[in-house]
């Protein structure tokens, strides 16, 4: 299908396990006039679930679609959501003082690597503006060093979600712990990145305590936010093996490569709709 009056969907699906669900798909795509041409699915034994993503060719409007797609939707009692190949994401990026994920996700979606829309960056710290500026995305800071700001820049926060349909907040080393209150807001559609180092080595300095303690792997976790910090669902991790000819500065240099390359792919796939929640975890479909 290469004429011009044909979409291009993405379906996902979730629903429980049970015999028929992929027969009945199809035949909806069928009467939607569809072809597919990217087909994933699993079923999980923890959870009794099903999870599908289909890629979809068809002539039918977004409407005609849906209505051949309700019927199995209702005899399944499934989660779906349909949308259209390469859609940019309507996604809010907090950073605090370190660049290197928040280059790395501007430059990816300059490039058309990347399929989001970063109408505004937001920071505890005015440092990375220029950053910012430099891709022509907004940017707006105000410091967080207290209760009351914290919770000022918090309501921001959601106001930006609201005001600018916000479907994804990627926090691209954004130093602060969100509150419970914005983790429930924001559940299952924002994404955070860590070190490999947690819980081993908090705080200040992690990558001169693991100098220190002569560590042989450096990586990085990109998961969902929730209330647990650092302890979400994981979407993506990185490691890369060292020794102990690397300095502290190198050890970070390092890390923040994978650190931006973990984030990146992270964003990537979920912009994608390839990324799926199965209770604590999650379903790739890469």
């Amino acid at each position: 299908m290469t004429d011009a009056s044909h979409s291009h969907w993405i379906l996902t699906l979730v629903c429980d396990d049970r015999p028929g669900i992929v027969h009945a798909i199809s035949g909806a795509v069928v009467e939607a006039r569809g072809n597919i041409t990217e087909s994933q699915q699993f079923s999980s034994d923890d959870t009794g679930r099903f999870f599908m993503r289909l890629q979809v060719e068809s002539a039918a409007s977004r409407g005609e679609f849906e209505a051949a797609l309700v019927p199995v939707t209702e005899r399944y009692d499934m989660t779906w959501k349909l949308d259209v190949v390469g859609r940019p994401l309507r996604t809010l990026v907090l950073v605090s003082t370190a660049g290197h994920c928040l280059n790395d996700l501007l430059f990816r979606q300059r490039a058309g690597q990347l399929a989001v829309d970063i109408p505004l960056v937001m920071s505890n710290h005015p440092d990375l503006q220029e950053l910012a500026s430099f891709y022509g995305v907004p940017f707006e800071s105000a410091p967080v060093k207290d209760t009351e700001q914290k919770a000022a820049f918090e309501q921001r926060v959601l106001e930006v979600v609201t005001e600018n349909d916000i479907e994804l907040v990627v926090l691209a080393r954004y130093m602060q712990i969100l509150s419970p209150e914005l983790c429930a807001a924001l559940e299952g559609k924002a994404i955070n990145i860590h070190h490999s180092f947690l819980p081993g080595f908090k705080g200040a300095s992690p990558y001169r305590q693991a100098h220190a303690r002569g560590v042989k792997l450096i990586g990085a976790t990109a998961h969902f936010v929730t209330s647990d910090l650092d302890e979400g669902p994981i979407i993506e991790q990185n490691v890369v093996r060292v020794d102990h000819s690397r300095t502290p500065s190198q050890l970070m240099a390092i890390g923040q490569d994978e650190e931006s390359r973990t984030l990146t792919q992270a964003v990537k796939w979920f912009a994608e709709d390839r990324v799926l929640l199965d209770g604590a975890r999650t379903i790739i479909f890469k």
